[in-house]
């Protein structure tokens, strides 16, 4: 009766092992030392299809830095007074950062008076302000799927008002 039970015992254990996949070179060197006259043929490389170019960040994009002459926060608050309908014009607006750009996108941030600091992520040309995003947050879907690294860094990572 022991040997039937240290039988049933055994069998799962049976089925272990090294899988094949990870003899083959085992196997292999095994083969080339006995046949020793010979040659080894030996595997032909498979072509590798060509990759495509992906978009390289320049290095404007990487790295938010204070805009260029023509771009100033009272644009951005101009902006967000006006077509973008953000801040109503009696409110008092303080630039605290920026705005800072990589690539054509821009972020600052606003105090605001009575109300909590307001990031502002914007693209385009001084004069064609777009507004992305606005808010307390502004790490959203299409700052991280389009802003530039630099932008992204800032509002994703980065700390409001720094």
């Amino acid at each position: 009766m022991t040997v039937p039970v240290t039988l049933l015992a055994l069998l799962p254990l049976a089925g272990c092992g090294t899988p094949p996949e990870l003899r083959r070179p085992a196997q292999q060197t095994a083969t080339a030392s006995t046949a020793t006259s010979t040659p080894t043929p030996t595997a032909t490389p498979t072509p590798t299809a060509p990759t495509t170019p992906t978009a390289t960040p320049t290095s404007t994009d990487l790295v938010a830095a204070p805009c260029p002459a023509g771009l100033s926060g009272d644009r951005v608050i101009a902006l967000l007074r006006g077509t973008a309908r953000v801040l109503p014009r009696d409110v008092r607006v303080r630039v605290r950062t920026g705005p800072l750009c990589a690539g054509d996108w821009q972020y600052t941030v606003l105090d605001v008076t009575g109300h909590e600091e307001l990031q502002v992520v914007t693209r385009g040309r001084p004069g064609a302000l777009e507004l992305v995003t606005a808010g307390t947050d502004v790490c959203g879907a299409q700052v991280r799927a389009a802003g530039p690294p630099g932008i992204r860094t800032l509002a994703c990572d980065g700390t409001p008002g720094a």
